[in-house]
């Protein structure tokens, strides 16, 4: 195996462990706007702007760990 093929597989690999993070940080964000919104409906609307928010910060570092899978490759 020539080290081409390896540094190659390693992007793949390092993307992976990438998503990782996103994925929890996904999950703990909607677990926290359901608990919140279950305990008081009434601001719901305010939070699912916080949401958002977080969703978007969230999925956009896991965007950047897919660019630099790309770029390292």
């Amino acid at each position: 195996m020539d080290l081409a093929a390896v540094s190659g597989q390693l992007g793949a690999v390092g993307y992976g462990l990438a998503a990782i993070g996103p994925g929890i940080g996904v999950g703990i964000i909607f677990a926290a706007y359901i608990q919140a919104s279950a305990r008081q409906p009434e601001s719901a609307g305010a939070n699912r702007t916080w949401l958002i928010f977080g969703f978007a910060v969230v999925e956009a570092l896991a965007l950047f760990g897919l660019v630099l899978a790309f770029a390292l490759t």
